[in-house]
């Protein structure tokens, strides 16, 4: 390969060329550059438009924590004595003892965005301030033109690209009819909280959607109305506020054994699966949801609050904006089929996140094989199907939950699924898979016969 991972060849305004171009930046493909970085005869770089990493900073509360255990880290799962696993940054930062005493196997979310920050400034592999334009078929390999931080075009080519682009905020047809200064999603609570302090201590806000952001925000709007600040109600349309069913058994199901069953099913088993098994990545963990009960609890011995209400089994089904510019949603009580108007100054939703479809693609998307739906194909090795005529290959992560199950958006899987797609490119076992990873048989037992 004519580039050197360790100096920075775009400065020369050479074009050059690489293994693996992955584009994006977030823990997934930071794990496929970690996990690459000990690779010596691959080269992987890493682009992302952002100048440096942030990880869910409109949702990083001070005392938000992983649902998963430290040791979801970018390597451990697969290589424990990889030199950037979480323990190796703690050993680094001299926290060891600390985090020892402290005996959490959750990391906060600020510690683990910090750790992430840690192995990305040890990886020269990850260049930020590297917006992709377009990608491109260019003589038997692919061609990712990137614009960087300084206004220089770049141009890399790349016999196998990763694609780690994340999610991006979903708000239903239903919120639609509201305008942005009365419309808030999750993803962006803490950008705009001047907008929630303006709402003031005689308005309401009103939070749609029930998973774990959506808890996290009314955990939030429930301290500042004990502290006189406005009223607070929670809409969902799920049955209950639901907890995140974290049973050991249940976990097994994020597992590869489960996510090598899943692959072999048809598509349509695979998308009643994932539709039953929401709460198993969409629920609410249990100790948030015991904080919320504790401060309705508390303000029932704090006179002069505004008032809080909580709703579940309703359907928001229209909005708009009422001649006094407060929002308006038209709800539909799912259990009665009783219609009802709810008036209200801010709406947040956590209404969850969909697939991006970034333009970059276009110039090669008559490649690119899609289902019914028009979501990837994607094969057991998270490659995507590609026309017959490409040799090279395309691999996608947290892009396949229709295809690998509720594992998909799991930190967990995050270092599994890197090792496989190392392995696929290189050819060879450069990571052992752990092979016994669930009690639970998945399968049909072998014939007896």
């Amino acid at each position: 390969m004519t580039a050197d991972p360790r100096s920075d060849p775009q400065a020369a305004g050479l074009q050059t060329e690489h293994d693996v171009v992955a584009v994006g930046c977030g823990p997934f493909n930071l794990g496929l550059a970690a996990l690459s970085s000990t690779v010596d005869d691959l080269e992987v770089v890493v682009l992302e438009a952002r100048p440096k990493l942030r990880w869910h900073p409109g949702l990083m509360f001070d005392d938000a924590t992983l649902q998963v255990s430290f040791l979801a880290d970018l390597v451990t799962l697969v290589d424990p004595t990889h030199p950037l696993s979480f323990l190796a940054y703690l050993r680094d930062v001299d926290r060891m003892y600390p985090f020892y005493v402290r005996e959490q196997f959750h990391p906060t979310r600020r510690e683990y965005e910090d750790y992430l920050r840690w192995a990305a400034s040890r990886l020269p592999s990850v260049r930020f301030s590297h917006r992709v334009e377009a990608i491109r078929w260019d003589d038997g390999r692919f061609a990712v033109h990137a614009v960087r931080g300084d206004g220089a075009r770049v141009r890399m080519l790349a016999r196998d690209l990763v694609l780690g682009i994340g999610t991006e905020p979903a708000v239903p047809e239903a919120l639609a009819g509201l305008p942005g200064e009365r419309l808030v999603h999750s993803e962006d609570y803490l950008h705009r909280l001047s907008e929630l302090e303006a709402v003031g201590a005689g308005g309401m806000v009103t939070v749609v959607g029930s998973g774990q952001s959506g808890a996290e925000v009314v955990l939030d709007l429930l301290r500042r109305n004990l502290a006189g600040g406005p009223a607070v109600r929670w809409l969902t349309r799920t049955a209950s506020f639901a907890p995140l069913d974290y049973t050991k058994l249940v976990l097994e199901m994020t597992t590869p054994a489960y996510i090598r069953y899943f692959h072999t099913l048809s598509q349509g088993v695979r998308d009643r699966l994932v539709a039953a098994q929401w709460q198993h990545y969409k629920g609410i963990s249990s100790e948030t949801l015991e904080q919320i009960h504790d401060l309705l609890y508390q303000r029932e011995l704090q006179h002069g609050c505004a008032d809080v209400e909580l709703r579940c089994g309703v359907a928001v089904e229209s909005s708009h904006v009422a001649p006094s510019g407060r929002a308006v949603l038209t709800c539909r009580q799912r259990d009665t089929g009783r219609v009802f108007r709810h008036e209200t100054d801010l709406v947040v939703a956590a209404t969850g996140y969909r697939q991006r479809h970034p333009a970059f693609l276009a110039p090669i998307e008559f490649l690119v094989r899609r289902d019914e739906r028009g979501r990837y194909r994607v094969r057991s090795n998270h490659s995507i199907e590609l026309d017959e005529s490409v040799s090279c290959r395309i691999f996608v992560a947290n892009a396949d939950l229709h295809s690998h199950g509720v594992a998909a958006p799991d930190l967990g899987i995050g270092a599994y699924r890197n090792a496989t797609i190392l392995n696929t490119i290189t050819g060879r076992e450069i990571y052992p898979l752990p092979k016994h990873t669930a009690f639970t048989s998945f399968e049909v037992p072998a014939s007896t016969d």
